[in-house]
């Protein structure tokens, strides 16, 4: 799909990634809150809050998935079942042709590269990461590589944040909803991760 532009319920959603990763409860129920008014389906929060686990780990997952429960629709439908693991093979094939997507041209390098520190990082990236966690269905790769954006420039890890600003244009978002984007998250970055996203983007923007 392309991604032109952040529409409110899009904004709403990167913003709460945003708050995830800084994982104050405060912060957390503001953008709730904005994504309960702006109408964000709940499947996308739902989808958010478990990627979020590869991103910023089960704390801060947890924290915002309990304050979603409590402010959201508890009736929200769960969505793919993470826990079938006959379906591995299948997780690790649809993980394989994300992460290609995702990676273009410099795929087999990342593979490598992983694979390199150590084979257990390469297949947990390839089948849990982008097959069974970023592959689900209820949110589509664009979103969710802004998601990713948003969460991996408040850590200040500037190589995955120059993979997944790339990741993010190959997955369908236009250079606009990128910007658009760091737009929202750098209120809450500190200065150097601000400098530091603005930098990335100066170099890789079409």
């Amino acid at each position: 799909m392309s991604l032109p532009h952040l529409d409110e319920p899009t904004r709403a959603l990167v913003a709460l990634a945003a708050a995830i990763a800084v994982g104050e409860e405060i912060a957390l129920e503001e953008q709730i809150l904005a994504c309960v008014t702006e109408a964000v389906p709940n499947a996308w929060v739902d989808e958010l809050l478990l990627q979020s686990v590869l991103m910023v780990g089960w704390p801060r997952a947890l924290i915002a998935a309990a304050v979603w429960r409590r402010m959201g629709d508890p009736s929200a439908e769960p969505g793919e079942d993470g826990g079938e693991y006959a379906r591995a093979a299948e997780w690790t094939a649809r993980g394989e042709a994300i992460c290609r997507e995702i990676y273009g041209s410099n795929y087999e390098r990342l593979r490598e590269n992983v694979r390199a520190l150590h084979p257990a990082l390469e297949a947990w990236m390839v089948t849990e990461g982008y097959g069974r966690t970023l592959g689900r269905p209820g949110l589509d790769l664009a979103r969710r590589e802004l998601c990713v954006v948003a969460q991996v420039a408040f850590q200040g890890a500037e190589r995955q944040l120059h993979s997944h600003l790339k990741g993010a244009l190959n997955a369908g978002a236009s250079a606009e909803a990128v910007s658009e984007t760091l737009d929202v998250v750098r209120r809450m970055l500190g200065a150097r991760e601000a400098k530091l996203a603005a930098s990335l983007w100066a170099r890789i923007r079409p």
